[in-house]
């Protein structure tokens, strides 16, 4: 009953893995088909979003101002216009390139990856990349 427990283990490993592979694409692949913006954020705007409640507001970039328009050059490979744009965005967006080839090893070898997603995932990890998102939009204010 083992044997024929494994290839549907693995298959679900597969499947889950394309999914994930899927998933993580999907932002990138959205914003290779959007021109960013250069002013560096509003490029959210093409996909038929409003405008910015914060920047209306409050006359000041939103914590994620510049996420879209950092996806979309980074899609492009433009990464230091990504950078400008929203330092955290650019990250985001490396690390869903990361997590495609993830999904897509997991997808053809069936290979789990859970070890190293949970080291990735790791309390200091997700604290680093809040303190990270903190900076960025510091720096977004800065160079508004």
């Amino acid at each position: 009953m083992a044997a024929t427990e494994e290839p549907r283990g693995r298959l679900a490993r597969r499947l889950a893995g394309a999914g994930v592979a899927l998933g993580a694409a999907s932002p990138l692949v959205i914003g290779a088909m959007l021109a960013p913006d250069g002013a560096g954020h509003g490029t959210h705007t093409q996909l038929g979003l409003p405008a910015c409640g914060w920047v209306a507001a409050f006359d000041r970039p939103c914590p994620t101002c510049g996420m879209t328009t950092a996806f979309a050059h980074a899609a492009r490979g433009d990464l230091v216009e990504a950078f400008a744009s929203q330092p955290m965005g650019l990250l985001l967006a490396l690390g869903a390139a990361g997590v495609f080839w993830g999904g897509l090893h997991t997808l053809t070898t069936g290979v789990r990856l859970g070890g190293l997603v949970s080291r990735l995932l790791s309390a200091r990890a997700l604290w680093a990349a809040a303190g990270a998102a903190g900076l960025a939009w510091v720096y977004k204010l800065a160079t508004w």
